[in-house]
């Protein structure tokens, strides 16, 4: 059998980059640079993976052997990284989301027209089990048509915005300097994909800041958005309120059927579709994994169990590469990303005008 090609990989930014040296676990990938400000931090992976290519210059990754780059940094850099390395000629696997600034948006997607290389962002949500499984409910016309969808994100993050020594973080400054749903494409992906529309205005009111005085990012934050067709969806945003997370909450309601899921203690994912149900009775979504669940996802691999978020971020890694080595479609390519992360910048403009509608380009 002939060798399947091999793309070389270099991550930048080792945080949340880590996660993708399952890389060298999938078929034609290896992970063959890395890079990071923190000396140490680039010591550690590079010895525990056997990489003797660390950079703490990310230009100078760029100039290196590479074919692609895993772009893991802080949000506020994933616009301009992305964008040198497309100009590099490297394909990019973006980490959430896309951009930091609503400008940001048309420099990306030009990036990626004028250069013909592949940019996909790794938004994982859109990835995991019962999120693949209520998409091929909704293409089976199961739920009718959809016209409601809720997402929600509740993750007390408090406890990454200081360093050991006190001083801010990234995310901690994020919380000083931000407001709205400023990280909304976990719960906007998988609506935006199973509604097949984008978003094209946003409303956006917040809780007021109750947990930590002095931050400008309000406690929780609704997104009211409408899509193309008249459609409505809510994303609550949350990441400082004392309470257990729930950062996988959403609710599906078409014409013939619904989906809530799990809120807590004891609560199971669950629909109802009127061709099975004639009464108002859930059932678990369970009961239809055996006739709509992909086989991949009835049988992962093992390779599959062993990434992070029970899963979904080998089927990211692997889609990534599969898209490079046969020249097709990123799943989640420029423009997916981009109405996947302008709603959130859209949010921020509405909370700061008191809830004002804002209308949302389309940047394609």
């Amino acid at each position: 059998m002939p060798r399947t090609p091999m793309i070389k990989f270099g991550i930048v930014g080792l945080g949340r980059g880590s996660a993708y040296f399952s890389l060298n676990h999938v078929e034609g990938a290896k992970v063959e640079a890395i890079c990071d400000i923190d000396k140490k931090l680039l010591e550690e992976c590079g010895k525990a993976h056997g990489i003797p290519e660390r950079y703490t210059s990310y230009e100078e990754m760029l100039d290196s052997d590479i074919d692609a780059v895993v772009v893991a940094t802080p949000i506020s850099l994933h616009a301009q990284q992305s964008i040198k390395a497309l100009d590099a000629g490297m394909h990019v696997l973006s980490e959430v989301p896309a951009v930091a600034k609503i400008e940001e948006c048309r420099a990306l997607a030009e990036a990626v027209e004028r250069n013909g290389k592949k940019y996909m962002m790794a938004e994982n949500y859109c990835y995991m089990k019962e999120v693949v499984l209520l998409k091929e409910l909704v293409a089976a016309g199961k739920f009718g048509e959809l016209y409601f969808g809720e997402g929600e994100y509740i993750h007390d993050c408090k406890e990454m915005f200081r360093y050991p020594d006190g001083t801010l973080t990234w995310r901690g400054l994020w919380a000083q300097e931000s407001n709205g749903n400023v990280y909304p494409t976990h719960s906007l992906g998988p609506l935006y994909q199973m509604f097949g529309e984008r978003v094209v205005s946003v409303v956006c009111l917040g809780s007021g800041v109750h947990t930590i005085p002095g931050t400008k990012l309000e406690d929780s934050t609704l997104t009211l958005c409408k899509t193309e067709s008249g459609k409505l969806l809510k994303l609550r945003f949350d990441i400082v309120s004392n309470r257990p997370h729930n950062t996988c909450y959403y609710s599906l309601q078409g014409t013939k059927g619904c989906y809530e899921a799990p809120r807590g203690l004891g609560d199971d994912h669950k629909v109802w579709f009127a061709d099975d149900h004639k009464r108002y009775e859930w059932r678990p979504l369970r009961d239809y994994e055996e006739r709509f669940l992909p086989e991949e996802w009835r049988h992962p691999p093992e390779e599959a169990m062993k990434a992070g978020h029970w899963g979904s971020d080998f089927f990211v890694m692997r889609d990534f590469i599969q898209c490079v080595l046969q020249d097709r479609k990123p799943p989640i390519d420029v423009y997916d990303a981009l109405n996947m992360t302008a709603p959130g910048l859209a949010s921020q403009e509405s909370i700061a005008k008191g809830g004002a509608l804002v209308e949302i380009p389309d940047f394609k």
